[in-house]
């Protein structure tokens, strides 16, 4: 448990080893100052017994990216969370605050920070949003019996022009999987990603509603299994370790180990709460 100062601190020294390893792989994993200010900071904070500000996670226009089952006049979803695990989840509890970005007039330089997260991977770290829009299929488990059979016949496969057998998937099935369905990393809408369980009815908890998928809140935004997913920069030039991260996770966020947060809203009223789910 350490302060977000601490954690910024942590991963700069992280991120100059990774440097220094990048230029000289024989160079030292870190150094004797690097060892003191590690040896200082692994001293945990004790538990913080008052209110803890939530951290934001996530700011999104209208005008950038869809935004499924927003309020009328709502053009601003903002989410945030708190950096602690709560009672039987395994991961932060999120809030979401939908506005009207012409009604923001005051807004803080800097917000309010917590003196303490739980674990460093829940303090998030900034960066841009570049969208992009894509076409993604749903999981495999969502499928007929029928269509599940169809996506292990090669011919077909090969007759709609995929060769499927060259991206180093064992079989056609495994292709889809990879490739083609339940994209990763962070998005709006699209399909829910299941894998830790088998697709599962999310009503909503007012009114019974099915709900839909707003947000997926992911610990990388690309892996090697689905090359597909990953942008041509990066299969061309490849981004050095980020922080003594790979460059799929720019945020630093790990969900439950490498899982992703998605959030389910109801589509009959957004005032209604939303659900999580750790897939």
């Amino acid at each position: 448990m350490h302060s977000p100062g601490e954690i910024r601190i942590l991963r700069r020294i992280r991120a100059a080893a990774a440097e220094r390893r990048l230029r000289d792989p024989q160079a030292p994993a870190s150094t004797p100052e690097e060892r003191e200010i590690e040896q200082r900071l692994r001293e945990s904070h004790p538990w913080f017994d008052g209110p803890i500000p939530m951290i934001p996670v996530a700011q999104l226009y209208a005008r950038d990216v869809p935004l499924p089952a927003g309020p009328p006049g709502a053009d601003l979803l903002q989410v945030l969370w708190c950096p602690c695990d709560h009672e039987e989840f395994a991961h932060p509890r999120t809030a979401l605050f939908w506005r009207s970005s012409a009604s923001v007039t005051d807004v803080l330089e800097a917000p309010p920070e917590p003196p303490v997260i739980q674990f460093d991977w829940y303090l998030p770290e900034p960066c841009l949003l570049a969208p992009e829009q894509i076409t993604e299929h749903p999981s495999p488990l969502e499928l007929s019996k029928e269509l599940q059979q169809q996506l292990g016949d090669v011919n077909l496969w090969e007759t709609a022009g995929f060769a499927w057998d060259s991206t180093g998937a064992a079989d056609p099935q495994e292709f889809y999987f990879r490739n083609l369905c339940h994209a990763p990393g962070w998005k709006t809408g699209g399909w829910t990603r299941w894998g830790l369980t088998d697709p599962m009815p999310r009503p909503c908890p007012a009114c019974g509603t099915e709900t839909i998928p707003l947000l997926t809140i992911a610990s990388s935004e690309w892996d090697s299994g689905g090359k597909s997913w990953m942008p041509e920069e990066e299969r061309t030039n490849p981004t050095p370790l980020l922080l003594g991260r790979p460059p799929s996770n720019f945020t630093l966020l790990d969900i439950a180990g490498a899982y992703g947060l998605q959030l389910h809203v109801c589509p009959s009223s957004p005032e209604h709460p939303h659900i999580e789910l750790v897939q």
